[in-house]
């Protein structure tokens, strides 16, 4: 199986199972988007952008099907810190909330009274706070959405308090913001900017802000450059390792931007998510398939686990 790994740097060989093999779980959609696990369900959730559909997958019966039909064009997933399934919407222009009896509730949908431009990728804070990207994507055409003018005056990252309802501009200066995630100890908070792609020019990386204790973010820098392609979706181990997406598969970083090495991938890679019963069971929206594979780390704690069960 070790032509599954290309291996950078010698530190990698510890991150991974040569007898591991990659599988491939479901095939037939068109962008794979979002996976976010329920490990309390045993089942992974994830977004088939096109087909206008969210999917699932449960890991006791292998048996894959449609969660919600029409989900308004979802991208990313994740939960919230009562195991709530939290989406971002490109029809709608939102990020909302599946309630345990199945009902939505709108998040966000407005800055300063504009719509936003298309949700693209979600976190939440270990405090409940709901961080999530707005770039164009969405809005661009009507095949990952619906093709419209943008009302807000630039791609911004924001931070939304469900409790209060407030929703606050955490970074402005992004090309297109994307994937995004935190550090183990939520002190840095990484954030793809994916503008180069379908261009000539433009970004390709991933940067790291500091958290302030004020939920504010400061002291930016560029961590690595992401080709082929472009960085899309994300995620952190438990070392504080970055696994990002990538053009030829997976690619795993140090924090500090050093290529460890690749997951290889037949098809170009959205996004990903740790998961399983011990969180070392890495799965990967390829373009038209679902992929995992078992590697010899955890994925951080995040908002991924919770009590509630999701309803369709």
């Amino acid at each position: 199986m070790l032509d599954v790994f290309e291996i950078v740097d010698p530190r990698f060989r510890d991150l991974i199972l040569p007898i591991a093999g990659l599988e491939r779980l479901y095939t037939g959609m068109r962008w794979c988007e979002g996976p976010v696990y329920f490990a309390d369900q045993r089942c992974l959730i994830w977004s088939d952008i096109p087909n206008n559909r969210l999917m699932r997958w449960c890991e006791d019966t292998q048996a894959v099907g449609v969660f919600r039909a029409d989900s308004n064009f979802a991208n990313g997933n994740t939960r919230d810190r009562q195991g709530r399934l939290v989406t971002c919407e490109h029809r709608t222009r939102r990020v909302s909330r599946t309630e345990p009896d199945g009902t939505l509730t709108v998040l966000a949908d407005r800055y300063r009274g504009r719509r936003l431009n298309s949700p693209n990728d979600v976190v939440v804070k270990s405090d409940g706070t709901i961080w999530f990207t707005d770039p164009t994507y969405g809005i661009a055409s009507d095949y990952e959405g619906g093709r419209a003018e943008a009302e807000q005056e630039a791609r911004y990252v924001f931070r939304l308090d469900p409790g209060e309802g407030v929703l606050a501009v955490v970074a402005d200066d992004f090309d297109q913001p994307n994937g995004l995630a935190f550090s183990p100890d939520e002190s840095v908070l990484y954030i793809a900017d994916s503008g180069g792609i379908g261009r000539d020019a433009g970004n390709r990386h991933i940067r790291a802000f500091e958290v302030r204790a004020d939920s504010t973010l400061a002291n930016s820098r560029v961590v690595t450059e992401v080709m082929p392609h472009a960085p899309d979706g994300f995620r952190i181990d438990e070392a504080g390792r970055l696994w990002s997406s990538a053009g030829d598969g997976v690619h795993c970083y140090t924090p500090q931007g050093q290529l460890l090495g690749k997951i290889l991938v037949p098809e170009r890679v959205g996004n990903l998510t740790f998961g399983g019963a011990a969180g070392n069971r890495l799965f990967i929206c390829g373009h038209t398939s679902l992929y995992a594979i078992f590697v010899n780390t955890r994925g951080a704690k995040a908002g991924d686990t919770g009590p509630a069960a999701p309803t369709a």
